[in-house]
């Protein structure tokens, strides 16, 4: 997708407004997505690490994280996790249930669950999102790299005329929301998610399926998202901006790491160069 192009920081500021403004009604709100090149596309962490596991069947994933690294997660970190079935399915809801109703699935069990392996790096299935444009406008600047020339946040409005449909078979991305207990990063980062899946006849099961398949579909009514392209030469400016609003590394993941990451930000890059 070609995005908007915005030379400026005060110029996306603008066309977020102008977004908010006609979407207020939306029966959810814009959540956005940074990615630190325009190259990118819209892929989750899962199939980033794998391609392939694209397709993978929802029951396959179920059994990897619930059974087979489970107690292992549980030893380390002490958290609680949903009891692995063997003979568990999705296939009990219908095609319309599975995406259109958010408190139905996944369970808040496993939400957590996945919600708290996504944020600690375990390949996920999840695409996040936040619900601020500046801590996506973080992401898509965190990194330096003299080779990207444009840095991308991405729009996302699931649901803007309050009906949702689409073709029985068909990929559908599901908005699953962001009221769940998990890891607090979480929270730090007002994090959304969505997941994109369909029904794979051949296997009577769910998997999973792109994200940038259904956007390509272009349907009237629902999947609304916008790109807009900045230019990798404000990430000075941009990390700046952030930074008087406490949006940092530190603020956004709280471990030690994060807080050298954001000391070196401020006190070397933001602020006039030491001698020598």
């Amino acid at each position: 997708m070609e995005g908007r192009f915005c030379p400026d920081w005060s110029t996306f500021e603008e066309e977020i407004k102008v977004l908010r403004q006609t979407y207020k009604k939306a029966t959810a709100p814009l959540v956005f997505r940074g990615q630190a090149s325009s190259e990118w596309k819209l892929e989750t962490t899962l199939e980033r690490s794998e391609p392939s596991a694209i397709k993978m069947l929802f029951s396959s994933y179920h059994q990897l994280i619930c059974g087979r690294i489970a107690p292992e997660v549980k030893t380390f970190a002490g958290i609680e996790i949903p009891k692995y079935e063997p003979n568990w399915s999705l296939k009990t809801f219908s095609d319309r249930e599975l995406f259109l109703t958010p408190d139905r699935f996944p369970d808040i069990q496993l939400y957590r669950y996945m919600a708290y392996l996504r944020h600690l790096g375990f390949p996920s299935p999840l695409l996040d999102w936040s619900r601020s444009p500046y801590v996506a406008a973080f992401f898509a600047f965190r990194e330096p790299s003299e080779e990207v020339e444009k840095r991308s946040i991405y729009v996302y409005c699931d649901n803007p005329t309050g009906a949702r449909g689409g073709a029985l078979g068909e990929p559908f991305i599901h908005r699953i929301g962001s009221y769940v207990h998990t890891h607090h990063r979480h929270f730090r980062q007002r994090c959304d998610y969505t997941l994109s899946g369909m029904w794979d006849t051949v296997h009577e099961q769910w998997r999973f399926d792109s994200h940038e398949y259904v956007f390509a579909q272009r349907r009237p009514k629902q999947d609304y998202y916008w790109k807009f392209d900045l230019p990798s030469t404000l990430r000075k400016e941009v990390l700046g901006i952030l930074s008087d609003y406490n949006l940092n590394a530190f603020s956004l993941f709280g471990s030690e790491e994060s807080l050298l990451e954001s000391m070196w930000v401020r006190e070397y890059m933001l602020r006039e160069p030491l001698p020598g």
